[in-house]
């Protein structure tokens, strides 16, 4: 093309490989055009510099399907769920194909009646809805009547029915368990007591996390004791006093695991104490608080969900949910998680 001309609706058509009556097509607005070819056009239109670029685009965007997709997450005053957040806002940025607009709302109050009220509210107002859940029968029975009103539901990182007939994506938290384990095994100088501190049973992360935990020691290493767990209720200030009260009871404390909420509250805890550093940790995500917390010793090893695809495969496993509702399937989506030492920070 003579780089002095300015390109024209047939230099569109030609780059992108479609005809010129499809160009004019995607230009006017017209139905007749599958989204996949009008972002061919319009990516042709950029290469090439095509002077109707501003109509193009807004032609392309206005055909795009629209979904409102909404998200409860926990308290907002957790870093975790805040990076979730932002993960899927991000994740919304590179969606082909489609618009997504994020209602996204943070629950102060976890209680079941609460959760499963914000469901319905959600859900009459979004055409899917993720949702971080302890499974308990009020919020099954909101996942059913949303489903019953054809508002697929989702559960992120805790699974919410034992059975998985509801559309789970996340980590294999049995592996996760045995994982946590085998560290403490190849860690720890001799076999001893490990504490276990869980944020609340109904979590059925936590729940397979313990169990996993557990069955590995009875397979490879039960030279190990394993304490009682105790509850930090995902509370960083029950965390602190649960981790307190467990290095006062057990001097010869030999490791922990934090296998739920209140990891925060967990290194207070050790650095007060003057224990950080004396023991093996295992505790879960990388953030601005466990990251120093690697660095100096505190923690020895932190297991991470990757935030960034847990966000895109809910988007698209939910946009997919809402197209093609017929269609079936499983939409259950197991995710590698990641491993972090002070050595791969």
């Amino acid at each position: 093309m003579d780089q002095n001309k300015r390109p024209t609706i047939r230099d569109v058509a030609a780059e992108a490989n479609v005809s010129v009556a499809t160009v004019n097509r995607v230009l006017s607005g017209a139905g007749a055009v599958r989204q996949g070819t009008r972002e061919r056009v319009r990516l042709a239109a950029e290469q090439i510099g095509f002077y109707g670029m501003g109509a193009l685009r807004s032609r392309v965007a206005a055909a795009r399907p629209r979904y409102r997709l909404g998200f409860l997450l926990h308290q907002p005053g957790r870093a975790f769920y805040r990076n979730m957040a932002e993960a899927l806002r991000l994740a919304t940025e590179t969606m082909p194909d489609c618009e997504i607009e994020l209602r996204t709302e943070f629950l102060d109050d976890l209680s079941p009646q609460n959760v499963a009220s914000r469901m319905l509210a959600l859900g009459a107002e979004c055409d899917a809805v993720g949702v971080v859940a302890a499974v308990h029968p009020l919020v099954t029975q909101a996942v059913d009547t949303l489903n019953a009103r054809n508002v697929p539901v989702f559960a992120l990182i805790s699974q919410i029915s034992a059975t998985g007939h509801v559309r789970y994506i996340g980590l294999d938290n049995w592996k996760v368990g045995r994982t946590a384990a085998w560290v403490f095994e190849h860690v720890c100088r001799a076999p001893g007591k490990l504490g276990i501190l869980v944020g609340n049973h109904r979590y059925r992360c936590q729940e397979m996390n313990e169990s996993g935990f557990r069955s590995y020691f009875r397979e490879h290493a039960p030279g190990f004791t394993l304490l009682e767990p105790l509850l930090t209720f995902e509370s960083s200030a029950i965390a602190q006093e649960m981790t307190e009260k467990l290095l006062n009871e057990n001097p010869d404390l030999s490791g922990l695991y934090v296998a739920g909420g209140g990891i925060t509250g967990t290194i207070a805890a050790l650095r007060s104490t003057g224990r950080a550093g004396s023991l093996v940790v295992v505790g879960y995500e990388l953030m601005d608080s466990t990251r120093p917390a690697l660095l100096d010793g505190t923690l020895t090893f932190v297991i991470s969900h990757p935030l960034a695809r847990i966000a895109q495969e809910a988007l698209a496993g939910m946009v997919r949910a809402v197209s093609a509702p017929n269609e079936g399937g499983n939409f259950t989506t197991i995710l590698p998680f990641e491993i972090y030492t002070r050595e791969n920070i």
